[in-house]
C-alpha cells in the first residue's frame, strides 16, 4: 500500500456547501477537444474530473478541462494542494497540464500519480517530453509549484491522505491504463476510463473496482452498434456500462468520455435510451455536480 442524498447542477457558483464527498466534471470528451455549437450543452473539453474528499482535492485526468478547474482554484486566493491521478498519458488526458494555473504559483503543491508506465517509463519523464521542443514552447521546469511525481503499479492500493483509500486495477487499453475506486466516508466512486470490453465477458478487473459502488463513471465512447467498427481502439460502450453496473449492483452509472462526433442531439438520444435501459443513469456534462 502506498501512502503519501445525490444532487446535481449545471454551471454556476464554484462554492461547495457540503464538501464531504463531491464530484464535479470539467471535461467529459475523449480523443480530442471539440468545442462548437454542436457540443454546447454536454461540453467539448477532454477528460477531467474533480473529487472532493472532505478538505482534500483529488483530480482524475488532466485533459483540456483541467484549464477551467485551475482558473477556479486560483480565484480563491488560497494555496492549492492537490493530487492529480492519471488513468494514462494519451494526449487527450494530459494536454491540460501546461495550462493548469496552479502550476505557475510557488504556493501550490501538486502530487502527480500514474500507474500504467512502470517499468519502462515514469510520469515525470512523459510529461516533460510533452512540453519539450519542438512540441511545446516552454519546458516543464517553468512551473513554480512544488511538484511530486509518484509512479505505482496498477493493482496497488493507495492512501494519498488519511481516510481516503484508492484501489486500482489495470484496464484494457493501448499502452495500458489504470482504473480507480475511491473510498471515503463510507461511500465509493469508481472512475473507469479508457477501457475496451470483450464481447460477452464482464471484465474481472473492472468488476472489482465497481462492486457496489455508489457512482460508476464509465468509458462509454461508442454505442453497441458502433463498436464493431472500432474494435481494438481501446474503448467501450454505454450499453456495456449498463451490463457492468447491473452485475456489480452499482448505484448510479455515469456515461463518460463521449465520442467527439456525438453532438448534443446524439447525446440526447443516448440519454433517453440509457434512462430506459437503466433508470437513473446520468450523462456526464461539463459543470455537472454529484454527491454520492
Amino acid at each position: 500500500m502506498i501512502a503519501a442524498g445525490r444532487a446535481h447542477s449545471r454551471r454556476g457558483s464554484y462554492s461547495v456547501a457540503h464538501p464531504d464527498f463531491l464530484i464535479r466534471f470539467w471535461g467529459v470528451r475523449g480523443s480530442i477537444a471539440c468545442p462548437g455549437p454542436g457540443t454546447v450543452r454536454y461540453g467539448g473539453n477532454t477528460s477531467c474530473v474533480e473529487v472532493r474528499c472532505g478538505t482534500r482535492l483529488l483530480i482524475f485526468d488532466g485533459g483540456s478541462g483541467l484549464r477551467l478547474l485551475g482558473h477556479e482554484l486560483v480565484k480563491s486566493g488560497r494555496p492549492v494542494d492537490v493530487d492529480l491521478f492519471y488513468s494514462h498519458t494519451h494526449f487527450d488526458h494530459i494536454e491540460g497540464l501546461p495550462f493548469f494555473a496552479p502550476c505557475y504559483d510557488a504556493g501550490s503543491t501538486i502530487r502527480i500519480w500514474a500507474g500504467h508506465l512502470k517499468p519502462d517509463l515514469d510520469i515525470e519523464g512523459v510529461l516533460s517530453n510533452m512540453m519539450m521542443a519542438p512540441l511545446f514552447p516552454v519546458p516543464m521546469r517553468i512551473f513554480a509549484a512544488k511538484l511530486e511525481f509518484i509512479d505505482f503499479t496498477a493493482g496497488e492500493s493507495l492512501v494519498p491522505h488519511p481516510g481516503i483509500e484508492l484501489r486500482t486495477a489495470p484496464l484494457n487499453h493501448p499502452n495500458r491504463a489504470t482504473g480507480y475506486r475511491i473510498e471515503f466516508a463510507g461511500k465509493i466512486i469508481a472512475y473507469i476510463t479508457d477501457t475496451e470490453h470483450r464481447l460477452g465477458q464482464l471484465d474481472a478487473n473492472v468488476m472489482k473496482l465497481i462492486d457496489r459502488a455508489d457512482v460508476m463513471i464509465y468509458d462509454s465512447t461508442y454505442t453497441d452498434a458502433e463498436y464493431p467498427a472500432h474494435r481494438h481502439w481501446g474503448h467501450s460502450t454505454w450499453q456495456e456500462g449498463v451490463r457492468l453496473a447491473d452485475a456489480a449492483r452499482v448505484g448510479t452509472l455515469v456515461i463518460f468520455h463521449h465520442e467527439p462526433e456525438h453532438d448534443d442531439v446524439f447525446m440526447d438520444t443516448i440519454a433517453a435510451e440509457a434512462a430506459k435501459a437503466r433508470p437513473g443513469t446520468i450523462i456526464a456534462q461539463e459543470g455537472l455536480v454529484l454527491r454520492p
